[in-house]
């Protein structure tokens, strides 16, 4: 019989504990956005009968529910004042949606995707895929709020400046740019917002994203954008300067195929910027926090999405050695990697 290492078990059941009650909070967090009670906390401090009040609900439920926010650290408490409120830094994370750290999106996609327990337990045992489309509609918004975030921080900021070339060319009357895999279009509106003298097509194969793109671009009022609904093998058109995968191609049944497309739509000269999850290209180097999350969103949602489309399953943490054998498969031969942050990697491809 093995010795128990007692300080192990320890340590592994305090992190066990605050899983589980990140686990019973992350409801509460979502309800607590979708009836202001972190906006109002953000405003200013208050009492469990003053948030109440602000927010239209009721005391016995603010009280407990913002005890809760306090005890996980998500909100602030001054004991001597009885009274709660959001430090900037609290705010920037959950009462700023324009904010870099903002994260409730997040949270609303991994509430939603675990709806899927039944079926992804099935899979488990099958083989079996699930497609995106399959999935609750909190998967969609989630998503799009998730990673829209991290595109408001980078895209115009970092990751298109890092492309040799890539912004002259978008300044260019007439330039041409399809984001493939666009979901809600996030990506697809900064972009056009941006460089107005360019046109822009985003390309998803699920309907109720494209309906939720052209709702946003309506809402902004773009006339240089456009969505259809297209897979990224068949999207349409070519003589595209700047084609680009947002957190999509390690999804797909068929990367290999959808790079072909790619390629063969580019125009001369134009570029392919591929956007992937950050990861090492061993296992160990993924073994932390944000590798950890994505491990599980790709256990969750990506490679049941791939396997639904009959495809290889890169996973979400392919890494660039995962990669760029199926860029280079695909016909490109000039593959750099532009930029990092701590969530994304973004390649240049050129053929």
């Amino acid at each position: 019989m093995q010795t128990i290492d007692h300080d192990a078990l320890n340590s592994l059941l305090a992190r066990a504990l605050v899983d589980l009650g990140a686990i019973t909070s992350a409801p509460l967090v979502l309800i607590g956005e979708r009836l202001g009670l972190f906006r109002a906390l953000a405003a200013e401090a208050l009492t469990t009968a003053e948030l109440a009040a602000r927010t239209g609900t009721a005391e016995r439920y603010a009280r407990e529910w913002v005890r809760a926010q306090a005890a996980g650290g998500y909100v602030t408490y001054d004991p001597a004042a009885d009274r709660y409120a959001l430090s900037p830094e609290q705010a920037m994370l959950f009462a700023d949606e324009g904010s870099p750290a903002f994260l409730l999106g997040g949270f609303e996609l991994a509430l939603a995707a675990t709806r899927m327990g039944g079926r992804l337990e099935d899979a488990f045992r099958t083989g079996a895929g699930i497609g995106w489309h399959e999935h609750d509609h909190g998967v969609f918004s989630g998503c799009a709020r998730f990673f829209e975030t991290s595109y408001t921080a980078n895209l115009l900021a970092a990751w298109l400046p890092a492309l040799d070339g890539v912004e002259a060319r978008l300044r260019t009357p007439g330039a041409r740019v399809a984001d493939v895999g666009c979901g809600h279009g996030a990506s697809t509106l900064l972009m056009a917002r941006a460089f107005p003298d360019a046109e822009f097509a985003g390309f998803d194969y699920h309907d109720g994203s494209i309906d939720a793109a052209r709702r946003r671009a309506a809402a902004a009022g773009l006339g240089n954008v456009r969505f259809e609904t297209a897979s990224a093998t068949t999207f349409p058109g070519d003589g595209y300067d700047l084609i680009a995968f947002f957190d999509a191609l390690h999804d797909l049944g068929d990367p290999v195929a959808a790079a072909s497309r790619a390629r063969a739509a580019l125009a001369p000269g134009g570029t392919l910027m591929i956007v992937e999850p950050r990861a090492g290209d061993r296992v160990e180097e993924n073994l932390n926090p944000v590798g950890r999350q994505y491990y599980a969103a790709s256990t969750l949602l990506c490679t049941p999405n791939a396997l639904d489309q009959g495809g290889p399953a890169l996973g979400a943490q392919a890494g660039e050695a995962g990669i760029r054998p199926v860029l280079q498969e695909a016909g490109f031969s000039r593959i750099r990697r532009a930029a990092d942050t701590p969530f994304n990697t973004v390649y240049e491809v050129r053929i």
